[in-house]
């Protein structure tokens, strides 16, 4: 028997609890996984609070982060004491997810703990900053340095944001973070962030194109926010696009791309390829200041993630939230 949060949906209705779970209770799987860590992603409020219908199978153990130690394997990449991380391919989905002290895995999901990291300080950077990290390497990609001018991050109190201005101030990036709570304005300046601009400016119908301003931008909420972004991006600018807590309509134009060559880029962080995991997780090691990781992250057990996701689909949670899955 392990212990882990169970989503059970049927005529009593639609409810998460934390459970004993029998371990014949797991999917099937190649690697068998004693986890450590998981964490609460926006997703992972979704599914606990049920207010999207991002569980596709009942019951469902959440959670898309699990860093923890192979206990039993018949993947030949890995051997029994592996410490590995996870982060999506629809774990907490369509198969059961982190949120527990035991998960069932195929083994080509799973990423090597990098060296340079902790179990807890995999987990604090999870889906969110792994994400931020794809966001940041696509802005290199497409040619966007340093020196081009200001990068706007929205969502910023978020986890995807808090890693992505952590990790472009310390490339060197001027970021100006853009967040609906005032009160984080110095976690987001401790973070890197040079200016703080209130998401009203952007969250609110505006023209096909705006006055030039960003060389690049990490955007998580789509809907009015993305298209005012891409509205006032400069010539030849690029915008990433990785969330939709604003909503999944995207209500622009088609001007800052034919008249300004913006790019937009989609960056998901569920399927993409293993490879470019392994270099986004080697760039976080090398680019994110573990340091920063204690002023964005919290710590709960994992009988406080239940109302914690509460909390967090209420916009009332900073950073990232790692989740002691054993006490």
């Amino acid at each position: 028997m392990f212990k882990g949060i169970l989503i059970e949906k049927d005529e009593a209705g639609y409810r998460a609890s934390v459970q004993g779970i029998d371990d014949a209770r797991l999917p099937e799987g190649d690697v068998t996984v004693r986890v450590d860590y998981s964490s609460l992603n926006y997703k992972d409020g979704l599914a606990i609070t049920g207010k999207g219908p991002v569980v596709r199978k009942f019951p469902m153990v959440p959670g898309i982060d699990i860093a923890g130690t192979v206990e039993a394997s018949a993947n030949p990449d890995y051997k029994a004491g592996d410490r590995v991380v996870l982060n999506g391919w629809g774990v907490g989905e369509t198969h059961w997810g982190g949120l527990a002290q035991k998960a069932r895995l195929r083994g080509e999901w799973l990423v090597p703990l990098p060296a340079a990291f902790s179990a807890r300080q995999a987990v604090a950077i999870g889906t969110a900053g792994y994400t931020a990290m794809l966001c940041v390497m696509a802005l290199e990609r497409h040619g966007v340095k340093p020196g081009d001018g200001e990068i706007v991050v929205t969502g910023a109190a978020g986890g995807v944001g808090s890693v992505a201005i952590a990790v472009l101030a310390k490339l060197g990036y001027t970021v100006v973070a853009v967040s609906g709570r005032p009160e984080e304005g110095d976690y987001l300046k401790q973070l890197g962030a040079a200016e703080i601009i209130d998401r009203s400016a952007f969250s609110a119908p505006g023209k096909p194109l705006g006055k030039e301003r960003w060389a690049g931008a990490v955007d998580v909420v789509g809907s009015h926010t993305l298209a005012n972004i891409c509205a006032t991006t400069r010539y030849r600018g690029v915008v990433t696009a990785c969330g939709l807590a604003g909503g999944m309509d995207f209500p622009s134009s088609v001007a800052p791309f034919i008249l300004r060559g913006v790019t937009l880029i989609g960056v998901d962080s569920v399927m993409c390829p293993r490879p470019e995991r392994l270099v986004a997780w080697e760039r976080l090691g090398r680019d994110l200041d573990v340091a920063k990781l204690d002023v964005i992250t919290r710590e709960v057990a994992l009988a406080e993630a239940i109302p914690t996701a509460a909390q967090l689909m209420d916009g009332k949670v900073r950073g990232r939230v790692v989740v002691d899955v054993n006490r």
